[in-house]
């Protein structure tokens, strides 16, 4: 994901990811499109500008990324409706006479560039600000009180687990040293006690050597897989017969989730493979629409660097 940058005119801003493909499956669909993580708003406007026929449920969590797609999505009038909240809440946030008749949902999961770029929101290790984190900041704990209070062994597993940290147990020995002398309030604090913590053992690679660290913490703080695993499901029951859902991943664990979901919805039997018979009585939901994830191209890594670890699933109910 791009780090550097510090404007906020949501359209010099914002590049929304794999906008082809998403326009593929979206773009021609007549009715309501639930953008679930409406973000700064490109993809959103992207399926306005290519189909009159469309309106847009637009939803986030995060109220700053909320007030810039407004501002970006303004000319469309009442085709677009904005709400804030958690899209693993989704039943309870869309109106009633629009539940269940979604012709469209589109999730893109993560961290935004508006959210990294923003120092005082605490999600990236470029900057200096407070250790924050949280896309809602209006709920929570931020990751400068989680990292006060959690144990050792604790932080050592949410590292490995949602980071894939393979220093993991040494950074978590340095956090709670670190904590001990002094609270650790800013995201330059955080990067600084890893980078000693690791020494030169990440020399010669590309990546900083925070990054793991930052990325487990962000996702525990937002309790994001948990949210992604509930919202997929929120959201696949917003959809009417032959909806499409469309869902943007950026690392292996989330990817790991929509395609195990997607497998699941497009199974007629969940049973243990060792039963002669089957006894579940699953019912087969979905077709799957994308049997290998859609990644970018060459020609938008270069113009969009964050696009690299991109992949879209996309699964249309049959039900």
């Amino acid at each position: 994901m791009t780090e550097g940058r510090r404007e906020t005119a949501p359209n010099d801003l914002h590049q929304p990811v794999l906008l082809h493909e998403v326009l593929t499956w979206l773009s021609d669909l007549e009715g309501l499109v639930i953008d679930a993580t409406v973000g700064m708003g490109g993809h959103s406007e992207a399926i306005l500008r290519a189909n009159p026929r469309a309106k847009i449920l637009a939803l986030d969590k995060d109220l700053d990324a909320l007030t810039l797609a407004r501002q970006r999505l303004e000319a469309f009038g009442d085709r677009v409706r904005f709400v804030h909240g958690d899209f693993r809440k989704l039943a309870t946030l869309v109106p009633e006479n629009a539940q269940g008749k979604a012709i469209g949902v589109l999730m893109d999961i993560g961290v935004s560039s508006f959210q990294l770029d923003t120092a005082q929101r605490g999600f990236s290790f470029r900057g200096e600000g407070p250790l924050d984190m949280r896309m809602d900041r209006t709920c929570g704990s931020s990751a400068a009180a989680w990292l006060a209070e959690v144990d050792e062994s604790e932080l050592a597993k949410v590292l490995f687990d949602y980071g894939e940290e393979r220093y993991a147990r040494r950074i978590a020995i340095a956090i709670c040293r670190a904590r001990q002398e002094s609270p650790i309030e800013t995201t330059a604090q955080l990067a600084e006690i890893v980078r000693n913590a690791v020494g030169g053992k990440y020399r010669g690679q590309r990546i900083d050597p925070a990054t793991r660290t930052f990325q487990a913490v962000r996702i525990q703080v937002n309790d994001e897989l948990g949210a992604l695993q509930a919202g997929l499901r929120a959201a696949f029951d917003q959809l009417r017969k032959d909806g499409l859902l469309c869902v943007i991943s950026f690392h292996s664990l989330e990817d790991r989730i929509v395609k195990r979901f997607f497998k699941t919805l497009a199974s007629d039997c969940v049973c243990p493979p060792d039963l002669p018979d089957c006894l579940c009585d699953k019912v087969r939901e979905a077709e799957i629409l994308t049997h290998k994830p859609r990644t970018a191209t060459e020609e938008e890594i270069a113009s969009n660097p964050r696009a690299r670890s991109a992949k879209l699933r996309a699964a249309k109910r049959i039900v």
